[in-house]
């Protein structure tokens, strides 16, 4: 039975990000813990035949998995038709969480092919590419706020779209304690951060993206993204109007919110 009610819902979630649509909230047994709610992640996305593009590390703050009592974060695949470029619009609803600021890795689809353990050093020679990236984040159901991971987790890692910036060519980037910055002028609104929020460094976020993916036997027969998570947190959006990211020394990215 309990099995038959996760497809029910997962059909649900599922129909509501196909048809970008808002449900009745998931029953809390399905994604309180994050456990089961990889199960409900897991399930939704084995039903959706979209090409994936590339993989989301989310809860990559320290102080957050302190918070909600997790040992690490968790990873979700993310959908070709939920990347966008540079300056494009987004459109949003009162389900909207934030906007996020993050650094962007484009992986080699060479990766899945390693024979090797995953670890800091053999992944280096995979990075193709490093970009800026803004990420808009909240439910398709009816559901506010952040009570467990597990929240995020089972919602499609609650991503609605990605805004990838310009990409400069990897030359072993160091992106550690790199000042960042998301703002929106026109609702004269500027939040600071940094990428040594992002697990430390972007890096051990990618690190443990890529690590998952080989204990998942996840594979692409393509080049891929991987997002490491925000350096802003949640950004609540004030106003629509365009929001603009900078990573130092990575370079900047825009949106239009609508």
């Amino acid at each position: 039975m309990a099995n038959k009610d996760l497809n029910k819902y997962a059909d649900k979630l599922v129909n509501a990000f196909l048809k970008n649509k808002i449900i009745t909230a998931i029953p809390s047994k399905y994604t309180k813990e994050l456990s089961e709610a990889q199960k409900l992640r897991k399930l939704c996305e084995s039903k959706i035949k979209k090409p994936v593009i590339g993989f989301k590390a989310a809860g990559t703050g320290i102080p957050v998995l302190k918070k909600l009592k997790e040992k690490e974060p968790f990873y979700a695949s993310v959908y070709k038709h939920n990347v966008l470029k540079n300056n494009k619009a987004v459109k949003i609803n009162k389900y909207t969480m934030g906007i996020e600021l993050e650094v962007c890795y484009l992986i080699n689809k060479n990766f899945f092919s390693l024979k090797k353990k995953v670890n800091k050093n053999n992944i280096k020679k995979f990075i193709t590419h490093i970009a800026p990236c803004i990420e808009v984040v909240g439910y398709r159901q009816k559901k506010k706020g952040i009570k467990t991971l597990g929240d995020l987790c089972s919602d499609f890692g609650a991503n609605i779209k990605f805004v990838v910036g310009p990409k400069k060519k990897y030359k072993n980037n160091n992106v550690k304690n790199l000042k960042t910055n998301i703002s929106n002028s026109k609702a004269n609104q500027s939040v600071n951060g940094n990428t040594n929020t992002v697990y430390i460094n972007p890096m051990n976020s990618l690190l443990f993206v890529l690590k998952k993916l080989k204990n998942d036997k996840i594979k692409l027969n393509r080049n891929f993204f991987v997002f490491t998570g925000s350096s802003v947190g949640v950004v609540p959006i004030l106003g629509r109007g365009i929001y603009k990211g900078t990573i130092s020394k990575l370079g900047s990215v825009t949106s239009r919110i609508n």
